[in-house]
């Protein structure tokens, strides 16, 4: 094994090779050029999808964190409701004096008050969580935009390494029109657009 480590050629890289050492007519300049464009594009829409999908865990573990909390509010609320049940009975016993009643009764009131602001700050939590959700389904819908997008570069720069090594010119016609899908999907992806759900919202 060589000191120096080793080196994974992608398919651009067979292709810009060939490119150099086999031919230096405008043909396979073109298809070095274009495979080196689709390679950095393709390494961006990559890198883009890769901090999407970031973004989507840490919103689903924000979302899980309010649910927490909203739950924890929920169980306090409930021991102050049984507290408050406890104090309601406690009225009505048989053998209270005015004094106790009345000390009841401001607990009743107590328990009331302190329930709505818990109940307050539960429903805060939860509807935190629903829209960390949100955000998390719409940024993982963003990841998978990216992801096509790079699929389709990938693709591309496939066929632009076949086209260049068989000389097929008709591939090359191909090889654009899948550039272009992976461009098209790169740019809904930026734009935060979904024209397939769109196109379904339209239909209905």
């Amino acid at each position: 094994m060589s000191g120096h480590g080793f080196h994974v050629h992608g398919p651009h890289d067979h292709a810009v090779e060939h490119a150099a050492q086999h031919g230096s007519d405008s043909f396979s300049n073109n298809i070095a050029v274009m495979t080196a464009i689709l390679a950095t594009v393709g390494a961006l829409f990559g890198y883009l999808g890769g901090a999407t999908q970031n973004d989507a865990a840490l919103f689903k573990n924000n979302a899980a964190i309010a649910k927490t909390t909203a739950a924890n509010s929920w169980n306090y609320y409930q021991a102050k409701s049984s507290k408050q049940n406890l104090a309601e009975l406690a009225t009505s016993l048989p053998g209270v004096d005015a004094q106790m009643q009345a000390k009841y009764k401001a607990d009743v009131a107590r328990y009331e008050s302190e329930k709505a602001g818990i109940k307050k700050e539960a429903e805060k939590y939860e509807a935190q969580s629903d829209e960390w959700n949100e955000k998390s389904e719409r940024a993982l819908h963003t990841h998978h935009q990216w992801a096509l997008a790079t699929t389709a570069e990938q693709i591309a720069i496939s066929l632009a390494a076949i086209t260049l090594l068989t000389r097929r010119r008709w591939l090359l016609s191909i090889t654009y029109v899948v550039a272009i899908v992976g461009f098209a999907l790169g740019a809904f992806a930026w734009l935060h657009v979904d024209p397939l759900g769109a196109l379904f919202a339209s239909g209905h």
